[in-house]
């Protein structure tokens, strides 16, 4: 404190000074001294109605005895207030209304004194930790001054108390508390605490986040009425910035918790558009700003994609592009929204296809795209405007060859509509117009059409432009350097020469027009030879980055400007140092560094606007590439051609592997999808014969029991029929049972004929699967073999069955037999027994009828079941022949492979040969060679070893 009132004791020379100060120490003693809480309550009322006019005095006297009051007397709430009050007033400096007003200088020196009384408030670590515990205390007396004072320290000294906090148990936590306060005015200024508190500080950040914040801010601005709210809005607005801005966590949190889909109402905006208030423009903003921090471009990219994927589900997207083309928004707003449009849909295809669908209201309806593109071409739109209409139109484009085609599309002659305003009309009009500035922004955005994209380059060749009535059409690379070389403004020749150097770079076939203008080269020499003004530096610059694309991507396909005759001309008229020298100027220019730093082009005036983000990086790559170039002898172009051929060769022969085991992948998928098909087949098949199986099983059971009960009738009636006469039973009815009999003869002929065709089927079958079979087959032949004993056992299975069926024919025709003896015997020999057969042997015709229309229905249930087997196995014929012929084309694939490993084992046994005759060669030549030894030791050997070579071949192909 002593120190603190030597810097001030200057000013302590007036009476009334010194007057207040020893009131000052009379109450600081009383604080001290007085056991009554009255007492010390009034002395510290006292010293708050002082602290701003003996500000000084207050804070080198009482300081230490207003923190001890808050630490002995918190069951007062009303002298921890005043204790507070005046502590804030001391830190603030703010000055008293009676007082007079104090200069320019005397108000920074008490600026820097309420920097140094935070200083020594924070210097103990309790004191901050005193505060946060103080906050908890509801009463308004005390939390409100509390809130502002913890504000204005972290004003002063942010660093120090953000640790603190930090530290301190549950210290963010009490700070959140504030948030839920149902007194706005604790509430308000707990907002500004907590926009202090964030501020740099990413651990807090994220402690403050996952505290809810995101959740209650975004209440608190629906509640004030979102974008028409007052400046609470602002300030939640400006905390969740703080929040959001440069940390990862947060944002993912924010995407993760839905709450981008709580941002659309936000710009919702009506059809009248007139008499924004200031408060309403800040506050929608902040709010684009807030938007543009989620999907800005130096995040990563996988969070800008998804919060822009986001973004466009929720129809966020959608509602921008309404404020964009609306009516009555003010100039500010919406150049704020068409960079955040922009950020929205860069990089994204989906969002930037639904950025081409958008139509202005207008009458036609035109592209939005067009519409802006008319804004940025024309002279009178404010400068930010045409600033962020060509960050718009970059964004558009970027990474979306889509779009690049769509926009040189509109400069072709197959797609111009003479009716229509496009795109590249547009373009085409602004980089021929008198003003620079429309130059520069439409030579840059055709530029960014062509951009890593070699198909829109050789078909921007193909553009031709009217120059005049009566005068051929001339191209429009050829326009560009006609316009070049009649030494325009410098803004207007460099953004010519950066849409050149984009055109050429990469692309030969450009080159090569470039090159075929015979004024072109002599142009640009001329133009990097001359020595001009520093104004002229950058120009001279850009010509040589020009001619040296002109010779790295030359494929000598001219030649008068080949890359050795450029190379030559460049050393005879300027010299290679020179020409390095000129090229070194881009880097070196004061607005290339500004415009490498962000994507968007942010100028301080339309003079500054010289250079575009996407072009510092291609300088970048080029610079490098382009001087080592020039000083390449002919010979090491020669050698890094031989290189390149080779690499291609080699790569060819790689992607050709690649497509052979491509495709044998996809045939052994087939194979394996071939497989599990006629597995489900065999299952559905065995499926089908054990219900087969079944359904014999229950006509044996039947069959049986019929049989049993046949043998008892008979048994029972067997003396009855021995002698009985059958007067009463039709010899029709006994010939048609003869007739049915032999008719179910035939057909278990025919069925066993069928059969056994069947069975010579299956046996040809496995003896051409047996020849055919190969190892990627042998599952299929192996479920073959397993159908056939499957059908085997069930024609084993129907012989048994047609073997009992004939056993019951031979037991009816015993039967008939029977019938016909006793038939012929004379009705004088049993005249008793006629009436009282007659009806049981009826009834016995009737149930043998019905037993062989039961029979005749089993067996055609039989002959349908084995056509359904016969259909199976033509199936299974079907596909085990596919599968033939697909191991065939395998087998001739095998030979080809074999035979490429052969020849390539051909190669290789030649290269060895020759390299071993060279090493010999030099040897002979006295040349020093690493495997001497083998020399010496193989000049008697060399045919055993060759022999030996081709024996490994050999085993190799083996």
């Amino acid at each position: 404190m002593n120190f603190l009132r030597g810097v001030m004791g200057g000013q302590q020379t007036s009476g009334a000074q010194q007057s207040g100060t020893q009131t000052i120490q009379k109450l600081c003693d009383r604080v001290a001294s007085a056991t009554l809480l009255d007492d010390r309550r009034d002395a510290v009322r006292a010293l708050k109605s002082l602290s701003k006019k003996y500000c000084f005095e207050v804070a080198t006297q009482a300081m230490d005895h207003l923190i001890n009051v808050l630490q002995t007397d918190r069951s007062d709430s009303e002298i921890i207030g005043y204790a507070l009050d005046t502590l804030y007033n001391i830190m603030s400096n703010e000055a008293d209304e009676t007082a007079e007003s104090e200069d320019e200088n005397q108000q920074i020196a008490s600026d820097d004194l309420g920097v140094q009384f935070s200083e020594t408030f924070i210097k103990q670590q309790d004191n901050i930790t005193l505060l946060l515990s103080l906050l908890e205390e509801f009463d308004f007396h005390v939390r409100w001054p509390g809130v502002k004072l913890l504000t204005t320290l972290l004003k002063h000294q942010s660093t120090q108390v953000q640790q603190i906090v930090l530290v301190s148990p549950m210290g963010v936590s009490r700070l959140m508390d504030l948030l839920d306060d149902s007194r706005e005015v604790i509430r308000n200024d707990g907002l500004l605490l907590l926009q202090q508190l964030t501020k740099s500080n990413a651990a807090i950040q994220k402690i403050v986040a996952f505290e809810n914040a995101f959740e209650r801010l975004l209440d608190i601005i629906t509640e004030e009425g979102n974008g028409d709210g007052g400046i609470v809005v602002e300030d939640c607005l400006l905390l969740l910035q703080n929040l959001l801005k440069y940390n990862n966590s947060n944002q993912n949190f924010f995407k993760e918790g839905s709450y981008i889909q709580r941002m659309k109402p936000w710009f919702e905006v009506g059809d009248d558009n007139s008499g924004w208030s200031a408060q309403k423009v800040t506050n929608l903003h902040l709010m684009l700003q807030l938007v543009r921090v989620l999907v800005s471009p130096v995040n990563p990219p996988g969070a800008t994609s998804s919060c822009q994927k986001s973004m466009f589900q929720c129809g966020l997207l959608q509602q921008l592009c309404i404020i964009l083309m609306a009516t009555g928004v003010p100039a500010d707003i919406l150049t704020e929204t068409i960079n955040t449009v922009s950020e929205v849909i860069r990089g994204s295809q989906v969002n930037q296809d639904y950025f081409a669908s958008v139509n202005a209201p207008s009458n036609p309806p035109r592209p939005a795209i067009v519409v802006l593109l008319m804004s940025m071409v024309n002279e009178r739109q404010p400068f930010v405007l045409r600033c962020a209409v060509l960050y718009c139109f970059q964004c558009f484009l970027y990474k979306n060859q889509k779009g690049q085609g769509e926009i040189v599309a509109t400069l072709l002659p197959s797609t111009i509509d003479a009716n229509a305003l496009s795109a590249g009309q547009l373009l085409c009009g602004g980089l021929f117009s008198t003003d620079s500035l429309s130059n520069w922004c439409a030579a840059v955005a055709l530029a960014h059409a062509l951009l890593d994209n070699a198909t829109q380059k050789e078909q921007l060749l193909r553009v031709q432009l009217a120059t005049s009535i009566g005068n051929p059409p001339v191209s429009l690379l050829q326009q560009c350097t006609n316009i070049l070389s009649q030494g325009s403004k410098v803004q207007t020749r460099v953004g010519l020469l950066m849409l050149l150097c984009t055109w050429l770079t990469n692309c030969p076939i450009a080159v090569t027009h470039f090159l075929h203008n015979a004024a072109n080269v002599p142009f640009l020499t001329a133009q990097i030879s001359e020595n001009l003004g520093e104004e002229e530096h950058l120009v001279q610059g850009m010509c040589a980055l020009l001619l040296g694309i002109c010779i790295y991507y030359n494929d000598n396909s001219l030649e008068n400007n080949t890359k050795d005759k450029l190379k030559q001309l460049i050393e005879k008229r300027i010299g290679k140092e020179n020409f390095t020298e000129k090229l070194g100027f881009i880097t070196k220019h004061e607005f290339y560094s500004k415009a490498a730093q962000k994507p968007q082009p942010i100028f301080s005036s339309p003079d500054h606007m010289l250079f575009d983000h996407e072009f510092t990086k291609l300088v970048k790559e080029l610079e490098v590439v382009i001087t080592k170039a020039i000083y390449k002898s002919s010979e090491e172009d020669k050698k890094e051609e031989e290189v390149k051929k080779s690499l291609e060769q080699h790569d060819n022969i790689v992607s050709h592997y690649k497509n052979i085991i491509r495709e044998q992948d996809i045939q052994i998928e087939e194979l394996k999808q071939n497989i599990a098909s006629l597995q489900t087949t065999n299952e559905q098949n065995q499926s089908t014969m054990s219900l087969q199986l079944g359904q014999i099983q229950q006509h044996k059971d039947q069959y049986n029991l019929l049989k049993v009960q046949l043998g008892k009738d008979s048994q029972h009636h067997s003396s009855q029929i021995s002698c009985a006469q059958l007067n009463g039973f039709q010899p029709e009815e006994v010939s048609r049972l003869k007739e049915e009999i032999e008719e179910l003869k035939k057909q278990q002929d025919i069925l066993q004929g069928e059969l056994s065709e069947k069975n010579v089927f299956i046996e040809s079958l496995q003896q051409s699967r047996v020849d055919g079979q190969t190892d990627q087959t042998t599952g299929v032949s192996e479920k073959s073999a397993e159908l056939q004993k499957e059908l085997e056992t069930l024609r084993s299975q129907l012989h048994v069955q047609s073997t009992e069926i004939n056993r019951l024919q031979a037991e009816r025709m015993e039967l008939l037999q029977k019938t016909e003896i006793t038939g012929s015997l004379p009705a004088s020999d049993s005249p008793s027994v006629n009436s009282q057969s007659d009806t049981k042997m009826e009834q016995k015709v009737a149930q043998l009828l019905k037993e062989t229309a039961s029979l005749k229905e089993e067996l055609k249930n039989q002959y349908e079941d084995k056509s359904s087997l016969k259909q199976q196995l033509d199936t299974a014929q079907s596909t085990a022949a596919i599968l033939q012929d697909e191991t065939e084309k395998l087998k001739q694939e095998l030979a080809e492979s074999k035979k490429e490993q052969d020849d390539l084992l051909v190669l290789l046994a030649d290269q060895d040969q020759k390299i071993f005759g060279l090493k010999k060669k030099l040897k002979e030549l006295g040349e020093p060679v690493e495997d001497e030894d083998d020399l010496e030791s193989g000049d008697a050997g060399d045919e055993d070893d060759l022999d030996d070579d081709g024996d490994d071949d050999e085993d190799l192909r083996d």
